[in-house]
C-alpha cells in the first residue's frame, strides 16, 4: 500500500495551499464580522503568540522523532552488513563444500539487500518491487538457514553451532531494519500538528488589519517547508533524504574482490 507520506513534494505543496487557504479564510471572516478593537488586540495577541509557540514545540518534537528513525536505519543497516561479513567468514567452520554454497548465497543476499534499500516511492512499479524483494528475501532467509543447519544437525559440534548462531543474526538483523522502517511518525500525530497548523494560520488572518494574499504566504510556507522535511526524514523510501547502503555496498565490494 502507498503511503501519502512517502512523497514529501506533495505534503510541502498541499500543506502550503492549504495552510495560505485558511489564512485567507480567517482574513475574510474578520473582515465580514467586526474588526477586532484595540483593546482586545492585545489578549489576541497573547493567543496567536502561545499557539504558534505550540506549534513549533511540536514541529521540533516531530523533526526529532524523524531524526531518531532515520539514525536507527542508519544503524540498523551497519548491524546488518556486520551481520552478513561475520556470517561470511563463519562459513568456513561448516566444511569446505558447505562453506561455499553458504558465501555463494550470502553474495546474492547482500545483492539483494542493497536493493531493498534503493527502491525509491517515486518508480513506477515500486509497489511491485517491493512484494518482489521481499519474496526473494524470504526465499533466500530459508535457503540461508537450511544450508547452514543441515551440516550443523548432521554432525552437531560447539564450532560448527558458532555458524548457526551467526547466520540467526543475519536473518535477525533483517528483522530489526524492517521493523525500524515501519516505525514511522505515527499518522495520528500528522493529523494533530496539522489541525493546530490551520488553526494557527486561522487566527494570523483573522488578527491581520487587511487581507494580503502576499503576506499570508510567509507562515503557510515556512510550516510547510517544515511538513516537508520531517516528512523527507521519516520517509525510508521517498524523498531525498534517505539511508544509502554503503556498508553493505562496500561488504559486496569486498566479495567481489575475493
Amino acid at each position: 500500500m502507498i503511503n501519502p507520506l512517502d512523497f514529501p513534494t506533495l505534503v510541502l505543496v498541499l500543506s502550503f495551499l492549504l495552510l495560505w487557504f485558511a489564512a485567507w479564510a480567517g482574513g475574510k471572516i474578520s473582515q465580514r464580522r467586526h474588526a477586532l478593537s484595540e483593546e482586545m488586540r492585545p489578549d489576541f495577541g497573547v493567543i496567536l503568540a502561545a499557539s504558534l509557540t505550540l506549534l513549533g514545540l511540536i514541529i521540533g518534537f516531530s523533526f526529532s522523532m524523524a531524526t531518531a528513525r532515520y539514525d536507527m536505519r542508519k544503524t540498523y543497516e551497519e548491524a546488518e552488513a556486520n551481520a552478513i561479513g561475520t556470517e561470511y567468514v563463519r562459513a568456513a567452520l561448516l566444511g569446505p563444500a558447505e562453506a561455499s554454497q553458504v558465501r555463494a548465497l550470502l553474495r546474492q543476499y547482500t545483492a539483494l539487500r542493497i536493493q531493498a534499500y534503493t527502491i525509491h516511492a517515486y518508480n513506477r512499479h515500486y509497489g511491485d518491487d517491493v512484494t518482489r524483494i521481499n519474496q526473494q528475501t524470504a526465499q533466500l532467509q530459508n535457503q540461508l538457514w537450511v544450508a547452514a543447519s543441515q551440516p550443523a544437525i548432521a554432525q552437531p559440534t560447539p564450532v560448527r553451532a558458532l555458524a548457526v548462531a551467526g547466520m540467526n543474526d543475519v536473518l535477525n538483523s533483517q528483522g530489526y531494519t524492517q521493523a525500524a522502517w515501519w516505525n514511522r511518525i505515527p499518522v495520528g500525530a500528522w493529523c494533530l500538528m496539522f489541525a493546530i497548523a490551520l488553526f494557527c494560520n486561522v487566527l494570523l488572518g483573522y488578527g491581520a488589519h487587511k487581507v494580503d494574499a502576499k503576506l499570508f504566504m510567509v507562515l503557510p510556507l515556512v510550516v510547510a517547508i517544515s511538513f516537508f522535511l520531517i516528512a523527507d526524514i521519516d520517509s525510508p523510501r521517498g524523498g531525498v533524504i534517505r539511508v544509502h547502503p554503503q556498508n553493505l555496498e562496500s561488504l559486496q565490494a569486498a566479495f567481489s574482490s575475493q
